[in-house]
């Protein structure tokens, strides 16, 4: 802390430092400011600023344009040096300098500064290149007390020579962007300012040279060769180096070659925020994916873990998962390749106490998740420099002006309703996101302590966003969504089969459910994961489940030749490992098996249905209210090859049960049913999965002689249905069925006339496109009486204190 004040207070004369102070008045350097009162030579001195203003620009400034010294600058950390300074994460311990007159060619003393890192341990490589020891160390300086004796040295040496600036000279850019400026940002330190502008001796050897050889493959000892200088004889660690470095650049400024020094490299202060579009080039060179962040980071937190390299003007994006959160990744965009390829060297550098994973990607990725298209949200990203703060869970009715009310008047947004940007569907339904601009900091921290309060009757939450996040939602919502739409029909309508005809719906637990596979997992590793218990697996039996995309989602389900069988092998082969991951393992049914694959959930309070992607006021025509099916005769079948699926061997049906009954939709709108089912592959069929939901494609006889059966029952038991509408959005199977209770019915095959209760398959819970609960159910009830003489007696009684509609579907 003494450090950071005293560097402050010898820099007064900066303006920009003191605009800085004056910006967070609060600060401990900002008191010291305050609290120390100035001498007439420094009101003096701020007169002649005022009179003269271009002559006391911010130091960086006049670097950045001209330079009249050099600080040659040497640094060695505790691990990997040269061409790997900094790609082990280890800090430095050695810092050394030497001061050159550009003008009188005039050298200073070489100074050399031993560092006391905070976990004093060196590898066997560091001690052989620098001769140091830990004793050594011990007895050093923190990087913070070692960097302001080094501002304090070189600005005396150079104001006594009577310079107005330097400009640190290094051999390459790590030590500045790799090992400095990554350091100093998780300690907190507070770098002067000429750490934000450098020159690279091998760039500007190669201007003057341009002979030599590219500028990655120069070094010292070429360099000096090269120009015929013999090589510095110096066992001192760092003075070596620093010595080859000013031969060199006394060589370059003297005849013929006359240099001057020109290619200035600038560090950014700041990442800049802003828009992307998708029609903008994106070079792939220039672009990585970090994994493993944590999930409340934001662009800012990204751009520090980065610090030191210089990322692109909106060039961070976060990504989201299907349910439109963070899923802990992001797509970093550089100013140039060398600035990736020097990203790439921090895979596996922490952020806090998590290592990040950091991998090549392309600029087609890139846009894929920063780019947009909108004119409104371009429109609204335009205002730069802004806090971007996304709201989730805003009511649907909720205004601008409940939400300007909301964020209240100690958080301004930015131009009022303009700094608002609600999230819709293509039909302009609103999605309950928005997203809100602030035009500083201390606004956005008021916002953001509303997090979880209540707007109406909802809590809504609030979170730091980004540019691209903005683009990514918005895409996400206004386009078309994951799930591949229907194919158009083919000339002549056939029927589709809904689920694949060797799955049967038993509640025999003989099947297993395998969780956890690794994603590259095949048939045959799951095959010799099971080991001598493949003899029992049935014919057809393994089943792969792939998620939306078409991707492996971890889990599988094996058909098993009984349900003692199914037992044993949850026995021997529960967290058993397969490649480097363990796999559980767990028994169930062919009923649970199928609802899984068709997108429904296993959970505690049992069975959750498959999302019903169904019109709400249209429900599916089932076989208790028949729908005419076009049938092709059985040379027609023959003749007809269904383009959708590679074809799967003809299905066995199993010995221990009847074979199972076909059940068939016709090519009408209900097949929206199922377009959440889960994308499945069949062994030992090749692991492909359907291009389309709902779609089976089967051998032409078999397809034949399925045709030629008559149609079965979609829902347990055939019936009429009853539809209910305005449930809580929190009511499960388990709640409507406890709102029958009592209500009984008398089946009409039942002769000894006892009353039967509903059951939980008689439920259906409806879901919308989102995934969520619509508030409507579809119940089954054995006869069109039983359904009308419910909807007689239950209609607009209470669940959960709202009152429930109920009304047969005719």
């Amino acid at each position: 802390m003494l450090f950071k004040i005293s560097l402050l207070v010898s820099r007064l004369e900066s303006l920009e430092d003191v605009r800085c102070c004056k910006a967070n008045p609060r600060s401990p350097l900002g008191d010291r400011l305050q609290a120390r009162r100035p001498s007439q030579s420094q009101v003096t001195e701020k007169k002649k600023r005022r009179e003269n203003p271009q002559q006391f620009l911010p130091l960086w400034s006049l670097m950045a344009s001209h330079s009249d010294t050099l600080v040659v600058f040497f640094g060695a950390t505790a691990g990997a040096n040269g061409g790997k300074l900094g790609s082990d994460e280890r800090e430095i311990i050695l810092l050394v300098w030497q001061i050159v007159d550009l003008h009188e060619k005039k050298v200073g003393k070489i100074q050399q500064r031993l560092i006391k890192p905070d976990t004093i341990e060196l590898t066997d490589q560091c001690k052989e290149e620098t001769g140091l020891s830990v004793e050594e160390l011990c007895k050093a300086e923190p990087l913070d007390t070692v960097l302001q004796q080094f501002q304090q040295a070189v600005s005396a040496e150079v104001k006594a020579l009577g310079r107005s600036s330097y400009t640190l000279c290094v051999d390459g850019p790590l030590l500045i962007r790799q090992a400095i400026h990554p350091e100093a940002s998780k300690k907190n330190l507070v770098l002067p300012e000429c750490f934000y502008s450098f020159v690279d001796l091998k760039r500007e050897f190669h201007k003057c040279c341009p002979n030599a050889g590219p500028v990655k493959d120069l070094t010292l000892p070429s360099m000096l060769e090269y120009v015929c200088l013999p090589a510095v004889n110096e066992q001192m660690a760092g003075v070596r180096e620093v010595k080859s470095m000013m031969m060199i650049i006394q060589h370059i400024l003297a005849e013929p070659y006359n240099h001057k020094f020109s290619l200035f490299e600038t560090v950014k202060y700041k990442f800049e925020s802003g828009a992307c579009s998708k029609t903008e080039a994106v070079d792939s060179e220039t672009v990585i994916r970090a994994r493993g962040l944590p999930w409340q980071s934001s662009d800012q937190d990204i751009a520090r873990f980065f610090k030191g390299l210089n990322i692109a003007k909106g060039g961070v994006a976060l990504c989201l998962n299907t349910q439109g959160r963070r899923n802990g990744e992001a797509l970093v965009r550089f100013i140039n390749s060398e600035h990736r390829d020097m990203a790439l060297e921090r895979h596996k550098h922490h952020m806090g106490s998590r290592y990040i994973e950091v991998y090549k990607a392309t600029g087609e990725e890139f846009l894929k998740i920063a780019g947009g298209t909108s004119n409104e949200v371009a429109q609204f990203l335009s205002k730069e420099n802004q806090v971007i703060i996304r709201m989730r869970g805003l009511p649907f009715t909720a205004t601008q002006q409940d939400v300007l009310g909301f964020l209240g008047p100690e958080s301004p947004v930015t131009d009022g309703t303009e700094g608002l940007l609600f999230v819709k569907y293509p039909d302009g339904r609103p999605t309950g996101d928005a997203f809100v601009l602030f035009a500083c900091e201390e606004y956005a921290q008021n916002a953001l302590k509303k997090h979880k309060q209540i707007l109406g009757k909802r809590y809504i939450e609030l979170f730091r966003s980004t540019a691209a996040e903005v683009q990514q939602v918005l895409n996400r919502y206004m386009s078309t969504p994951l799930i591949s739409t229907l194919p158009p029909p083919p000339m002549v309508p056939v029927p589709v089969l809904a689920t694949p005809s060797f799955i049967t719906t038993s509640s025999t637990r003989d099947c297993v459910r395998l969780r956890g596979l690794p994603y590259t997992a095949a048939i045959e590793d799951i095959l010799e994961f099971m080991g001598e218990h493949t003899i029992d697996i049935k014919p057809h039996g393994v089943h792969m489940v792939l998620n939306q995309q078409g991707r492996p989602s971890g889990d599988a389900f094996i058909q098993m030749k009984s349900a003692d069988r199914a037992f044993m092998v949850t026995q021997k082969c529960h967290k058993k490992m397969m490649k480097d991951r363990y796999v559980e393992v767990f028994q169930c049914s062919a009923e649970e098996m199928s609802f899984v694959l068709m997108g429904g959930t296993l959970n505690r309070s049992g069975l959750s249905p498959p999302p019903c992607k169904l019109p709400c006021l249209s429900p599916p025509t089932y076989a208790a209210f028949p729908a005419p099916t076009a049938m092709l005769s059985t040379e027609a079948a023959a003749l007809y090859q269904p383009p959708l699926l590679a074809t799967p061997r003809t299905p066995q049906p199993p010995t221990h049960s009847p074979a199972p009954t076909l059940t068939y939709y016709s090519p009408q709108p209900q097949l929206y049913m199922n377009m959440n089912m889960n994308y499945t592959a069949y062994y030992p069929s090749p692991p492909v999965s359907p291009s389309t939901v709902s779609y089976f494609a089967a051998p032409p006889g078999s397809m034949a002689a399925a045709v030629a059966q008559p149609a079965a029952p979609v829902l347990p038991q055939p019936g009429a249905l009853v539809r209910m509408q305005g449930l809580p959005y929190s009511a499960g199977v388990k709640d409507i069925l406890s709102f029958f209770q009592g209500y009984q019915y008398t089946p009409e095959d039942y002769s000894s006339g006892a009353l039967l209760q509903l059951q939980a398959d008689s439920v259906l819970v409806l879901y919308n496109l989102s995934g969520q609960r619509s508030g409507e159910a579809l119940v089954t009830f054995p006869s069109e009486e039983a359904a009308r003489r419910a909807v007689a007696e239950r209609s607009n009684l209470p669940l959960f204190g709202h009152p429930v509609r109920l009304m047969c579907c005719e």
